[in-house]
Order: structure tokens, then sequence, then C-alpha cells
């Protein structure tokens, strides 16, 4: 894929000692500013594509409610896209 050309980019595979059904699969990216890309990227190509995931606390009815540290949560919410699974593309 031409988006990849130059890029460092780690799909998410299952650990040792794990079975994985791949039902959904992911790509870590180097910074949100790469993510952002490949969103746009993949999406005006007619790819599906999607960050992982909002935070709960960043949301609208939740955003007063105490939370700890979430520097790992904000590290992968800047950098995983779900990519499609489907054999139908």
């Amino acid at each position: 894929m031409e988006f990849f050309k130059d890029k460092e980019q780690i799909f998410f595979v299952e650990p040792k000692n794990c079975s994985s059904n791949y039902w959904l699969n992911a790509i870590l990216l180097k910074n949100k500013s790469e993510r952002d890309e490949f969103l746009v990227y993949t999406n005006d190509n007619g790819v599906m594509t999607r960050p992982i995931w909002q935070l709960m606390n960043q949301l609208p009815m939740f955003k007063n409610y105490q939370h700890g540290n979430l520097s790992n949560a904000k590290y992968f919410e800047e950098r995983v896209v779900n990519i499609p699974s489907s054999v139908r593309m």
C-alpha cells in the first residue's frame, strides 16, 4: 500500500501462547498526526477505518468524573486504528 511507503507501522498480532480469532484487527501508527493522515487516506479511498476508541473521561457525560492516570490509554488512543476484518472489502 502506497501509504506505508517510508512509514513505521505495527500490526497487532496475538501474543505467545494465545490464540486470536482476529475478529478485530488494528494497526499502531507512529503518532496522532500519522493516525489522522491514515484515517483520511483510507476512508477517502473506500476503506472504512476508525480510531480505536475515545476515552470515557472525554465524553461529555463523564468529563467531570474522577479518573486516574490514563497515559497508556491516551498513548494508544492517539495511535491505534481499527482496520477492516471482513473477507469482503
